[in-house]
């Protein structure tokens, strides 16, 4: 327990009441603990493996002033996990997204992924996406981070007027090293070897650090890179929206991930120090996604067995009479890169401390080609058998689930109509500047305050190709081989550098697709004071974030009775402004017993998507029928705004266990929801289809959203190396059915139920560590995107590290992930008599579902 420098006072009695109501708190003194640190210290201990790990991330916790969790790295380049999502999601209440295998986004206490905020030693972060499919967001994708890079990363459930606004959920603050909190001359280098169980690879992963200081230990330089190369392969059934289609797919993905980070830090006295940080991270995605396209209910002969109450037929019997099947590739070349630049100071002055930061950010992402080539595939008779969508995932048995190049039916050629490149680029440039200076006003101890201004650019881009000559080759040009895919069949193995090369041959030139193209700008300022308060038994802080905003966006304004857009672009601007409060309260019950109370209201701004005021058509000439979309964002719309609360009990026992029990509560006063309209008619004529049939799209505030829940955490060591963290986290996130057009009323990414179980052993040399993380269902909402909404079912993964100590420099490690192979299984859940929704996605049916892959690491790693 911190010691008392002060008395209780009117104030902190005050305070005690108002967050506790009639609960007397006694007021105990106690000595300081000797390993006792601040979170401005934590990633100062040497921390030197799991149990290091663990007791470095309960002192974060523990004398942190807010709701926080955090994930120690427990040596010089060894994480806890192979994944920074990974890691992340053993916290409670952290959930993780793992479309594409890699934990790519967290939700927080069952807000959505898009409420979480990350700061990278605590400035923003630029991020853009690799897919075209997917919206732009605020999320970061975490896919970009290698673990090896990483000090430590704290979580903070709760806010207090010092945190940079935007996290609903929880804000999550990754921390790289600093030179000076090294000895000089550290080194560090690894191998790995990773193998997938789908794709049946083995791919590289290396990576490294050094880091140099002067003899006085006044100046610095730290060096850290990573890279590595994974062939990702996911294979899975999938259903077209509004066809009825039933389609075997395989995509595949060729990842390069490079990173590097380059620190300096400059200290010429004991009260003045500059640092500067580089980083750069980069994804190279090039991916391409095979499917056959089968047709049981559309093409040919068939039975339907059994029909569901939306009226989709879930059990057919094909004669193969008249049955077709397409085959295709959608290849894109695909790349997410984020560099930043930041140059921080410190002066610690007689009676103040002044600090601060500049720099800026900037992200580009998206397709630089996306290119479609497919034809007819297959005999009629191939098609006969039995489609089974009766349970949670598609079963296909049918007379032939094997293709090859030689079974398409015609030559093969780039398809003009999907050639197009979408880029996108996300930029700030900050300031921010904090002044901290000692009181003596009875039990507040200090005051901060400060000022953060940030200049925002997005832009989305989308470019039509001018199209050259397209010539038809034998599919064999094409493909070679074959891979396998979803439902077990084998389909072609597509040469991603034969279509990539051919569809560039046939770009005479670039056009703007005006109703893809937007900009946006935020302007945001912020201006905070808080108080920290310390007393006998008592100690916290409270104040006031005063916000605002000033956005514009410019757009292609769209002539409805023409169906053109404008030539010269329009611009729509919209501002707002609000005060957050927050208090955060910390009551010693006992030298090793805390009772912790906070409040707040909070905000994360709308997602850039939501706010382009672009009139985009997002299906218009996609070769897709029932995919033609109008989807209208503003920039008028308001932040997402919450209240929330914590109260907490917390048993630090035994040195290094922790028993705790929290509730939290989110009144969710203002979201952001869709609206949507089918079969309207909007005066344009799709020219793939030849009609004015479309789907209106449009975003708006919806109300009345609520998050409650409690977690549990239990974790302690023993003397014969064993040791164990349990968590759970009940997370019940409603709202009302009528602000989603699935008319599902919870928040999207929210689990009710979340687990993680972890078990290990340390001693001398060896250590391993058995973990378990597993969620109940949860809402994956991706409209008006290609993909919809829809319910990811519960999911769980079993994961296995090892690591041996060699010698007191060379350790081998181990890793598994998904040992199970647990797939991932979504189905749609919308009520039968939801107006705007398509069949598929109504009474349980198996829209999506993924097979499970297994991931094995096996590495060397150095340390000097």
């Amino acid at each position: 327990m911190r010691p008392s420098t002060f008395k209780k006072s009117v104030l902190a009695t005050n305070i005690a009441l108002l967050m506790s109501g009639a609960v007397s708190v006694s007021a105990l003194a106690a000595e300081a603990d000797a390993e006792a640190v601040n979170t401005d210290n934590i990633e100062k201990i040497e921390v030197r493996g799991l149990r290091a790990s663990m007791k470095a991330s309960i002192n974060a916790k523990r004398f942190s002033d807010a709701v926080v969790d955090a994930v120690t790295a427990e040596d010089i380049g060894k994480f806890p996990d192979g994944d920074v999502g990974e890691s992340l999601g053993r916290i409670p209440g952290v959930s993780v997204n793992r479309q594409f295998g890699q934990g790519q986004q967290v939700s927080i206490r069952g807000a959505s992924a898009q409420l979480t905020r990350t700061l990278l030693n605590g400035h923003s972060v630029a991020s853009t996406g690799w897919f075209d499919q997917q919206a732009i967001d605020r999320s970061f994708n975490y896919s970009l981070l290698p673990p090896e890079m990483i000090s430590g990363i704290e979580v903070y459930k709760s806010s207090q007027a010092d945190i940079t606004e935007g996290g609903i959920g929880g804000t999550v603050v990754v921390k790289t090293r600093k030179p000076l909190d090294l000895e000089a001359n550290t080194l560090f280098l690894s191998a790995k070897g990773d193998y997938g169980t789908v794709s049946e690879e083995t791919d590289p992963a290396l990576s490294g650090l050094y880091s140099w200081a002067n003899e006085d230990e006044t100046f610095g330089v730290l060096v850290s890179a990573a890279g590595s190369q994974t062939d990702y392969q996911r294979n899975g059934i999938e259903t077209l929206l509004g066809w009825g289609e039933i389609v075997p797919t395989t995509f595949q993905q060729d990842r390069e991930r490079t990173a590097y980070n380059i620190a300096a830090q400059y200290r010429p006295t004991d009260n003045l120090e500059f640092g500067l940080t580089v980083t750069s991270l980069d994804l190279k995605a090039n991916n391409a996604n095979t499917s056959i396209f089968l047709f049981p209910t559309q093409q040919g002969v068939s039975t339907c067995n059994q029909t569901n109450a939306a009226g989709v037929c879930t059990d057919i019997t094909h004669t193969g009479e008249g049955g077709f099947a397409w085959a295709q590739t959608w290849a894109r070349e695909a790349e997410m890169s984020s560099d930043t630049y930041d140059l921080d100071f410190k002066y610690e002055g007689d009676n103040f401390t002044l600090e601060g930061r500049v720099g800026n950010t900037k992200a580009d992402g998206g397709t630089s080609l996306t290119s479609n080539y497919g034809n007819s595939i297959g005999q009629p008779g191939d098609f006969a058998g039995h489609y089974d969508a009766t349970g949670e995932k598609i079963l296909i048995d049918i007379a032939n689930k094997s293709f090859d190049a030689g079974d398409f039916n015609d030559q093969l050629a780039t398809a003009g109509w999907a050639l197009k490149k979408q880029p996108n680029t996300d930029e700030e440039t900050y300031a921010q500047v904090d002044l901290t200076f000692p009181v003596d006003f009875g039990a507040i101890t200090a005051i901060k305050a400060g000022v953060r201004y940030a200049d925002h650019d997005v832009t989305q881009q989308t470019d039509a190709v001018i199209v050259g000559d397209i010539v038809a080759k034998d599919a064999s040009e094409y493909y070679s081989g074959t891979i396998s895919s979803g439902a077990g069949f084998t389909l072609p193995k597509p040469n991603f550098d034969a279509m990539i090369r051919d569809a560039k041959a046939s770009v005479d030139g670039f056009t703007r697709d005006k109703s893809g193209y937007g900009t946006l700008n935020e302007k945001n300022l912020a201006a905070y004071a808080m108080a920290n308060f310390e007393a006998e038994g008592i100690r916290g802080n409270f104040g006031l974030r005063f916000i605002n905003t000033d956005v514009s966006s410019d757009y292609y304004a769209l002539s409805r009775p023409e169906g053109e857009y404008a030539d010269e672009l329009s611009t729509d601007k919209s501002s707002y402004s609000d005060v957050l409060p927050s208090i955060n309260v910390t009551f010693d019950l006992a030298p090793d017993l805390l009772l912790r109370t906070t409040a707040a209201q909070v905000i994360s701004r709308p997602n850039y998507s939501e706010l382009f005021a672009t009139p985009t058509l997002p299906g218009f000439n996609d070769g897709t029928p029932g995919n033609e979309k109008l989807v209208t964002g503003s920039v008028a719309l308001n932040p997402f705004k919450a209240t929330q609360a914590d109260v907490s009990i917390e048993w630090y026992f035994g040195g290094e266990g922790l028993a705790s029990l929290t509730y939290f509560i989110k009144d969710v006063s203002s979201f952001i929801s869709t609206r949507q309209e089918l079969n309207q008619q909007i005066g344009i004529i799709d020219p793939n289809t030849g009609e004015d049939n479309w789907t209106v799209s449009e975003y708006y505030n919806a109300n009345g959203g609520r998050i409650e829940g409690v977690e549990l955490q239990l974790q302690d060591s023993f003397e014969n190396g064993l040791g164990y963290s349990v968590n759970y986290t009940f997370a019940d996130a409603g709202s009302p059915a009528e602000n989603y057009p699935d008319k599902v009323g919870v928040f999207s990414d929210s689990s009710k139920h979340t687990v993680n179980l972890v078990g290990y052993y340390e001693m001398d040399s060896f250590s391993a560590r058995l973990a378990y993380n597993w969620r109940s269902e949860y809402m994956m909402r991706e409209l008006p995107g290609f993909y919809g909404n829809r319910q990811h079912q519960d999911y769980g993964s079993l994961d296995l590290s090892m690591n041996y100590s060699v010698t007191d420099w060379m350790d081998l490690t181990f890793e598994a992930v998904n040992l199970t192979e647990e797939d991932s299984i979504q189905i749609g859940v919308s009520p039968v008599d939801a107006p705007n929704v398509i069949a598929e996605f109504k009474d349980n049916y198996p829209v999506w579902s993924f097979e499970g892959e297994a991931r094995y690491k096996v590495g060397v790693a150095l340390r000097f």
